[in-house]
Parts: C-alpha cells; structure tokens; sequence
C-alpha cells in the first residue's frame, strides 16, 4: 500500500494588527514543511520590506493586467490598496505536496473559503479593540487616518469570523503560535490531503 500526500492549502487571516505575520514568521521558523505564499499588491513598500519576499509589489497598471489573465486565485481592494494571491504561487506547491500559507485580508480570505474545496482555515483575533488599536499605533507606519480605516474595516472582519474552520486569540504570542501549531499538526493527518492506493490481490 502506498500513500500520496497532497499540498495542504492554510488559511490565516484576521483583521491588521492581530499578528498574522509574526504568527506565520515563528510558524514557518519551527516547520519546514510550510512555504509561504507571496501575495502581490499595489500598496507602497513599508521599511524593511523586500519585493518578492514579503509580497510582490506592483502598480496598478500591472495589477489590472494580472486580473484580466484570470492570474489571481484571489484578489480585493483593502484599505484604498489593490492585494491578490497568484495562482502561480500556489497550485504548483500544492502539486508538489507542499503546505502553502496564505496570509490575507478577510476579504481575501473568504473568496478563498468559497472557492477552495481543501483548504484551513484559521482567523487571528485581537484580544480587545482597544489593544488592536494599541498595536496598529505602536507600529508607528501608520497615518492616524489609516488607523481609523483599519478599526473601521475590523469591525466588519471581526462579524466574518464564524465563516472559518478555527479562532484563535492572540493575546500571548508564544500560546497562540503553539495553539495554531496543533491545528496544523492535526490536519497534517486528515484523509483530505492523502490517497491510498490499495494493491488488489
């Protein structure tokens, strides 16, 4: 009897400001199966942020390009930017049996849910709207127009949480990385991403 595993498509969305990106950082640091999908946007280049590593930078012009070719598994307008996740980044790894992690917006992430068949998914909470905002202005990146936007939008991406497999909170970090670690260990073993094939006698 011989086993196939398939590409395990993972899910991590919550509103901006909850972690998502660190959480995924010390996720990946602990598991190598993981491989982080890079989305592509027209937003500008925050500090220390490299094109193609953290996402694909590019204008709008390039963008609408990508739309028209039906390039994007994904793609939504958040907060003023335009975001998209390409097929390219995602289908060959789930080919290869590789577990590919899609950090996106809510938005993003619940065309995903209707669309993807196989996929888990896991929303970040913030343990209060007062210390989501807390974070979002210590970043210190952001306008406090900005900030308002992004409280305004997490209000609707918090009432979209009953949409995904698992919540998790992230009020302490280390338990939050372990309690997604868990879902991930677990779901590593779901018939979902093995076929068996079954010598006949």
């Amino acid at each position: 009897m011989s086993e196939t595993r398939k590409g395990m498509l993972l899910v991590i969305s919550g509103p901006s400001g909850t972690g998502k990106g660190t959480i995924i950082a010390e996720l990946m640091k602990a598991d190598k199966s993981l491989v982080f999908s890079v989305s592509a946007t027209t937003r500008q280049p925050r500090p220390g942020e490299v094109d193609g590593v953290h996402y694909h930078f590019m204008t709008v012009e390039k963008y609408n390009e990508l739309v028209a070719q039906d390039a994007f598994v994904e793609h939504a307008q958040v907060h003023g930017n335009y975001y998209g996740t390409l097929r390219s980044e995602v289908y060959s790894r789930l080919e290869k049996g590789e577990n590919v992690v899609l950090d996106i917006d809510v938005q993003g992430a619940l065309n995903v849910i209707a669309s993807e068949k196989e996929k888990v998914s896991i929303f970040i909470l913030p343990p209060s709207l007062k210390v989501l905002r807390e974070r979002l202005t210590g970043r210190g990146t952001e306008t406090p127009e900005a900030i308002e936007r992004r409280m305004n939008n997490a209000v609707w991406e918090l009432s979209q949480k009953d949409h995904y497999e698992y919540k998790v909170i992230n009020d302490d970090l280390d338990a939050c990385v372990r309690t997604v670690q868990a879902i991930i260990e677990a779901e590593k073993h779901s018939a979902a991403y093995y076929s068996v094939d079954v010598p006949q006698e």
